[in-house]
């Protein structure tokens, strides 16, 4: 039998075949080996409750008993066939049914090509070219979505600031970029730009921050006056907000959406959404071929993911499933939030209770600078002594789940204890 790896040796291997030696998504450190419920483990055998479930998609937990059992008995029909099957066509119309917006969908393999797609419906459907989107929104990884993401310098607004090497100037000039929660800006943005505008981009929760009151029925409002897009990124907040996503909970709907995570059950799948006169860009024999938009990939619509999104989604339904998943998470925002009071840390709760965050600041949290000048190393550190401790998460977000047992809830209050204390030794010792 072959000896176990550890970590570090599962490292050594990774920096010779992979760049930093990982996939680009999280601590390059770190291999998880395997995950069942509310829990994964490393590759040292240490076993943490997961807030992170794989960056959102694992909301009834990992190996879902009703999902293993959907997705056993589609693997020997077959995996993938580059044609249409019927199981994400039954798919297909469970979201239509649900997503307020939705007449028709478009399946594609991750929600950043979503994305994409989605910014690129908005210009063949308005025959513009410029896309607004809002400073820290993340849409993928596009090069329009690589546009103010997380610039290192501030720059004056609408400029756009690229945030990765590679994209031409020409698609910079063609993105404004707004500041989130800001209302008379975007107006003025709009009434300056606005005959010129494809499509405005927004996550309705952008990364952790909610909207004000209001701003997003503006957005919908300044769309319609000047014949834009209105593009929800759902990739996040769909069928984890409520089962019809943000445009659900907060009563807007836009025009298009773009989903993914939740809809794929743990495997790879996404989706555009969208009004029937918009999606129609989509067949050639109805619009013709110069406002056609070819689109095809080779896992889109795959029966594996379909059966297995097909199965969260009714587990979502029952009753009381998403009163849960929101009593998970505020259990966990108080937690962590009293042990940080008790510890006379200044902190926000930022979010909503099925995705959420500490920032550590005084000060209101209305748009990604705002974030940005909160205490990061203080961030650093609680997240840290959190992992250290048996919670793994990203180090920008908490994800509640609905597998989260009376269990976790003890091993998390205890990590947040010491990490509250661990962030209080550094404000005593005047760290920032």
């Amino acid at each position: 039998m072959p000896r176990h790896l550890s970590q570090s040796e599962w490292g050594q291997r990774a920096r010779a075949v992979l760049p930093d030696g990982g996939f680009g998504n999280f601590d390059p450190s770190v291999f998880i080996r395997e995950g069942r419920g509310s829990r994964v483990w490393d590759e040292d055998g240490k076993e943490y409750v997961d807030l992170l479930i794989g960056s959102g998609p694992m909301l009834l937990g990992h190996g879902h008993p009703e999902v293993l059992e959907v997705v056993a008995e589609q693997m020997p029909k077959g995996m993938t066939f580059f044609a249409n099957n019927a199981r994400a066509v039954e798919l297909a119309e469970e979201i239509c049914a649900a997503v307020p917006c939705a007449d028709q969908i478009r399946y594609v393999s991750s929600g950043g090509e979503a994305d994409m797609y989605a910014i690129r419906l908005a210009r063949a459907f308005t025959g513009r070219d410029k896309i607004v989107k809002f400073e820290g929104g993340y849409h993928g990884m596009s090069a329009e979505a690589q546009m103010s993401l997380a610039p290192s310098r501030m720059v004056n607004f609408p400029q756009a600031v690229p945030d990765s090497a590679g994209i031409p100037a020409s698609v910079q000039a063609e993105m404004l970029i707004a500041p989130f929660n800001d209302p008379d800006y975007i107006r003025s943005l709009l009434a300056e730009h606005g005959d010129r505008i494809a499509g405005i981009i927004v996550e309705p929760l952008q990364r952790i921050i909610p909207p004000e009151p209001g701003f997003l029925q503006l957005l919908r409002d300044e769309a319609d006056k000047y014949g834009i897009v209105l593009i929800f990124d759902e990739v996040v907040t769909g069928f984890r907000f409520a089962y019809g996503g943000a445009q659900e909970l907060y009563g807007v709907t836009p025009d298009i959406a773009t989903l993914g995570k939740i809809i794929g059950g743990g495997f790879p799948l996404a989706a555009i959404a969208g009004r029937a006169e918009i999606m129609a860009h989509f067949d050639k024999s109805t619009v013709g071929p110069e406002k056609w938009l070819m689109q095809l990939g080779t896992l889109s619509g795959n029966p594996v993911a379909a059966v297995a999104g097909l199965k969260t989604m009714e587990v979502l339904r029952r009753a009381g499933q998403y009163d849960r998943l929101r009593a998970n998470g505020q259990r966990l925002m108080d937690m962590a939030s009293a042990a940080l009071t008790n510890q006379g840390v200044a902190h926000r709760v930022i979010g909503d209770p099925t995705l959420f965050e500490i920032v550590f600041t005084e000060g209101k949290v209305r748009d990604y600078r705002d974030v940005v000048r909160a205490e990061t190393a203080r961030a650093t550190r609680f997240n840290a002594v959190l992992m250290q401790n048996g919670v793994f998460k990203s180090p920008g977000k908490t994800y509640p789940s609905l597998a989260l047992t009376e269990a976790d809830f003890d091993l998390c209050k205890a990590a947040y204890a010491k990490a509250a204390q661990a962030v209080a030794e550094m404000q005593s010792a005047g760290v920032s």
